[in-house]
């Protein structure tokens, strides 16, 4: 055909032509691709919440692996602002196993549930004015496969682990974004909590990786949110002693101690080293009747979400190895209920919610394809592969991502001192030294900022796991003048 070209102007139909004909042609191989990978719908009201719903929600399903035998589930919630200009974010909540409902009802997302004794009629939402989606559109993503809504159709696709979980949610976003092509150029962060700290960093590398090298089209990420962080097992692990003594927990005499006689190691078990294993059974006895997540809640056990149960082969938290999944929160059908009035006591709530049919079809779950929702799966065949993150952190910042690490100060699962050693572990310089943060004319925490300010590590004051759970006003407004790139 080329030869029969003769003019400028015949060139230039030509190629006119042949740029639409592409443009058809690859129009319909999306449609029909996305169509196949990605089914979504949108949701106007859901059970439980009185009329419409005033915020734009949508759920759905995208194939993520290559045989297309495991989908995740998620939920979008649109920027209540100005969604073409504000950020996009994917949330993943912690476990691993926990559903992203957790930060969708729970920390930041649009509704939460109204705390009122169980009657066994269907649990009421309420709308959350502190809502991260005023001003950014996010995804809140169940990851990995057997979280919450997510499924696969073989045992093969149910096998997951660290690097299975983090290629499978680029993947994830990648199509997302296909299917969502007029948030390509929002700004992109990657955003979540708890166990996520292991798995952000590695997507996030995985993401700036591909980008320098023309691989992923469409994503601008510019940076990533976590909260309460699973981060080293070493530094989370050991820092609770620590923690323990700086809130008067266990006493000057005993710390110095088990400083001592257990070498600053805390983790792990201890039997041929009986004066260290003396120590640490002396710790577990002032606080093995703590609530673990936040400490000056009563402690609550429970059949469901008994986030504390430790191991009967462990004689205490101390003293089991320590391993990321210490903060799942398993929940099966419970012979007996959290008490009201106990900080469990929405799991409750929402595990007869979600368990609804009138509540499923509104989200439009696949039938079939999970038996009983689970908010935090225990059991899922899950290989944990990375004991630290704090390289990728210093990768990430030498490429110039901004990041936000908040930690709430009375969580003991995670505490904020371990998360402050591996940040000086890093060795970046400080631009803002620690000063506190206000919010309303009161302290909400304090903050450091440090490598010319992309890098800021906040506590909340008064904050468990996860900080926005407990102090939901002060951690909307740490995040929003954060994204909005002004000092915290």
């Amino acid at each position: 055909m080329v030869h029969l070209v003769r003019t400028e102007k015949q060139r230039v139909r030509f190629w006119d032509k042949m740029l639409k004909w592409l443009h058809i042609h690859l129009f319909i191989f999306l449609v029909i691709f996305t169509n196949h990978v990605i089914s979504s719908s949108v949701v106007k009201s859901l059970p439980g919440f009185s009329g419409s719903l005033p915020f734009k929600l949508e759920t759905g399903y995208i194939v993520v692996d290559e045989k297309e035998d495991v989908q995740f589930f998620y939920y979008f919630v649109e920027s209540e602002g100005n969604p073409r200009n504000d950020p996009l974010m994917l949330w993943f909540s912690g476990g691993p196993g926990c559903s992203s409902i957790c930060g969708f009802a729970f920390e930041i997302g649009p509704i939460k549930f109204n705390i009122v004794e169980y009657n066994g009629s269907l649990p009421t939402l309420v709308l959350n004015p502190y809502s991260w989606t005023k001003f950014a559109s996010i995804i809140f993503v169940d990851a990995p496969v057997g979280t919450g809504f997510s499924f696969s159709r073989s045992m093969e696709g149910s096998q997951t682990g660290d690097f299975v979980y983090a290629n499978r949610s680029v993947n994830f976003l990648r199509k997302w974004l296909l299917a969502h092509p007029e948030f390509s150029s929002n700004p992109f962060y990657l955003g979540g909590d708890s166990f996520s700290g292991m798995i952000i960093p590695i997507i996030a590398e995985e993401i700036a990786e591909s980008t320098e090298a023309n691989r992923i089209l469409g994503i601008k990420l510019q940076g990533y949110v976590l909260g309460n962080p699973v981060t080293d097992s070493e530094l989370d692990g050991n820092s609770k002693v620590k923690f323990a003594h700086r809130m008067a927990l266990i006493s000057d005499e005993l710390y110095q101690s088990v400083k001592k006689t257990c070498k600053g190691h805390y983790t792990g078990t201890h039997k041929n080293d009986t004066m260290c294993a003396k120590d640490l059974e002396a710790i577990s006895v002032c606080t093995k009747n703590l609530s673990q997540r936040y400490i000056l809640e009563p402690k609550c056990d429970s059949a469901i979400n008994d986030i504390e149960k430790m191991d009967a082969n462990h004689r205490s938290l101390l003293e089991k190895p320590f391993k990321p999944n210490w903060n799942q929160l398993s929940l099966n059908p419970p012979p007996e209920n959290p008490k009201f009035g106990c900080g469990n006591y929405q799991n409750l709530l929402v595990y007869y919610w979600a368990n609804n049919e009138t509540v499923q079809e509104a989200l439009h779950i696949h039938k079939g394809t999970i038996k009983t929702w689970i908010r935090c799966d225990r059991n899922l065949p899950y290989r944990y592969q990375v004991e630290s993150v704090v390289s990728y952190h210093k990768q990430l910042n030498s490429r110039g991502y901004r990041a936000l690490i908040y930690s709430g100060d009375h969580d003991m699962m995670i505490p904020y001192i371990g998360t402050q050693a591996w940040i000086k572990s890093l060795n970046f310089p400080i631009a803002v030294h620690w000063r506190p943060w206000v919010v309303d004319d009161q302290i909400a925490g304090y903050v450091t900022e440090y490598s010319k300010g992309s890098f800021t590590f906040a506590t909340v004051k008064g904050g468990g796991h996860t900080a926005p759970d407990f102090r939901p006003k002060e951690c909307h407004a740490m995040f929003k003048r954060w994204i909005s790139q002004e000092p915290l």
